[in-house]
């Protein structure tokens, strides 16, 4: 029970990962007027993305953590380092680049540079997410 737990909790912080920046975002620069309103709401969407991300990886740390000698959950080492890096690589996005963003939008600063760091880190904690399911389904494979 609790490995299956763990697999939906990394399916659903890297599923929500892939949907909003290969999908969402893009469409709303696509369709919404301008791109400061797309902007705007992507800004929102990547704040409620970090929470998420936050709820996830610490519930999987929780999950990891337990010392339940009934149904433990026994992650490899790579699994929970991805784990621990994506959630750090969402906060640092979250409390580090996105305020920069703001900022250089609204004092004319290096935007470009801000953006593409972010960007970076969020694909970086994409990777991060994909590694860990990866690694937590291979464990299940072969159980029902």
């Amino acid at each position: 029970m609790k490995q299956r737990l763990a697999i939906f909790a990394v399916a659903l912080w890297w599923g929500s990962l892939t949907t909003l920046g290969f999908l969402v975002v893009p469409l709303l620069f696509m369709h919404l007027p301008s791109p400061a309103a797309a902007g705007a709401m992507a800004a929102k969407l990547f704040t409620a993305q970090t929470w998420l991300s936050v709820a996830c990886t610490m519930l999987l740390l929780m999950i990891f953590n337990r010392k339940d000698a009934a149904a433990p959950v026994v992650p490899t080492h790579a699994a929970i380092k991805f784990v621990v890096m994506g959630l750090l690589l969402a906060l640092l996005v979250e409390f580090g680049v996105s305020p920069r963003i703001v900022s250089a939008r609204a004092e004319g600063g290096n935007l470009k540079l801000w953006h593409a760091l972010g960007s970076g880190m969020y694909f970086l904690q994409w990777l991060c997410a994909g590694l860990a399911l990866w690694r937590l389904s291979s464990l299940d494979s072969g159980k029902n």
